[in-house]
């Protein structure tokens, strides 16, 4: 209710404060519009538009900053080109007429005068009609004692020619008007804003779009080139090495067959024990690339076998049995292979919980430890990775992570 009550008075102020603002957009506009190109043939034309495109900008502006307040979330204001560096003064003067946002702007101002006056209108009668209503019992004996005041519209309904008739009829009315005010002022304002939003703030939000697309694509060649050159430096560090070393330990094996079979038995036995080492290392590499068992059942038994192969008892809780496109479930393995490798290495924690469920369009994961916590997404750190490779694919991650613990990871990737 009280959401309400704090919508109903943020649209009532919009749609009162509109009214003013939309005479003036219309008449500036229509009047600069009309006088622009009637000079256009003597090129003073050209200035009088570029002046009424810089006002309808100013006014755009004004209309901009009220849109969040009743569409509940921040807008997009659309980006004005600049004229060129170095460009001459008649150059710079008319570079608003080569701004199609400009353009939109003056459209709006002649547009929404309509919307203005309708909104005006609806909100100026509602609450009259609501706190007159509500508020006769109060006055409503004072007009019935003024003289000639035949107000007989109760009596004509069959409610009685009594004061008392009368407060509770139009009490009633009032209420009425009271529980629809909400609904009614905001069908109004979302109806202008929704206009105001389409002309002030599409291109803008086009804009960012483009600007998300840009990053998350930045960000995806980023994640692979930093998982591309980590792999190579463990399996450089890593399996290379004990290869290099299983080849020295198989040729000296090589040249003791025949002079010492014994040692070239325990030499092959060490050789044999360093390829087991190996193959698990490589196995814990695998971890962060797709592996068969994704591609043929999904996501839920890849993670099980993931869960299953960790050093640290982890309790797995799959919500969703669904595939998913490939990049979504490649993105939530990854992630979660990565956690629980920083869970092995670092957080000291005895107990990891992993959730996946799917709300709407969005595939969440959870991934909760009972460690040391500091953990964070830092430049450098293997969360930064995971922070990117989810931008790549429109998610996100957060991490709560204080210090002495626990730590939860969570990722939202979205899977419509």
């Amino acid at each position: 209710m009280r959401n309400q009550l704090r919508q109903a008075g943020a649209d009532s102020v919009y749609l009162l404060v509109g009214f003013p603002t939309g005479i003036i957009s219309f008449v500036l506009m229509v009047t600069g519009l009309s006088l622009g190109l009637g000079t256009l043939v003597i090129f003073v034309g050209v200035f009088v538009l570029a002046v009424t495109l810089l006002t309808a900008r100013v006014l755009a502006d004004v209309e901009r900053r009220m849109l969040p307040e009743v569409l509940g979330r921040p807008i997009a204001r659309p980006r004005y080109a600049p004229a060129p560096a170095g460009a001459s003064a008649l150059r710079r003067a008319v570079n608003p007429l080569t701004n199609g946002q400009s353009w939109l702007d003056l459209l709006h101002g002649i547009l929404i005068f309509p919307f203005a006056i309708l909104g005006f209108v609806v909100t100026v009668v509602w609450w009259s009609v609501t706190v007159a209503g509500l508020l006769w019992p109060l006055y409503g004996w004072i007009l019935d004692r003024i003289p000639g005041n035949n107000d007989n519209l109760p009596e004509l309904l069959g409610f009685g020619d009594s004061v008392e008739a009368a407060s509770v009829f139009y009490f009633a009315i009032g209420l009425a008007f009271a529980a629809a005010l909400p609904f009614v002022l905001r069908f109004v304002a979302l109806l202008k804003a929704g206009l105001s939003r389409a002309l002030l703030t599409g291109m803008g939000e086009l804009h960012e779009r483009i600007d998300d697309l840009a990053e998350g694509r930045a960000a995806a060649v980023s994640a692979e080139a930093n998982a591309l050159r980590r792999l190579e430096r463990d399996i450089h560090d890593g399996p290379q090495q004990r290869l290099v070393h299983l080849a020295m330990e198989l040729s000296r094996a090589q040249r003791q067959v025949a002079k010492d079979p014994a040692a070239a038995e325990e030499t092959l036995a060490a050789a044999i024990e360093q390829t087991r080492e190996t193959l698990d290392e490589l196995r814990t590499l695998s971890r962060g690339i797709a592996p068969p068992i994704l591609t043929d059942r999904g996501l839920g038994p890849a993670l099980t076998a993931l869960a299953g192969r960790c050093t640290i008892p982890v309790e797995l809780v799959i919500g969703t049995t669904e595939r998913f496109p490939a990049a979504v479930e490649n993105t939530a393995y990854f992630v979660v292979a990565e956690s629980l490798t920083n869970v092995a290495k670092h957080s000291q924690a005895q107990t990891c919980t992993i959730s996946l469920t799917r709300n709407g369009d969005m595939l969440t994961l959870t991934i909760a430890d009972d460690g040391v916590g500091g953990a964070h997404v830092a430049k450098g750190h293997g969360l930064a990775g995971l922070a990117d490779r989810l931008r790549a694919v429109d998610g996100q991650l957060i991490v709560r992570s204080a210090v002495g613990g626990p730590t939860v990871i969570g990722a939202e990737i979205p899977c419509a």
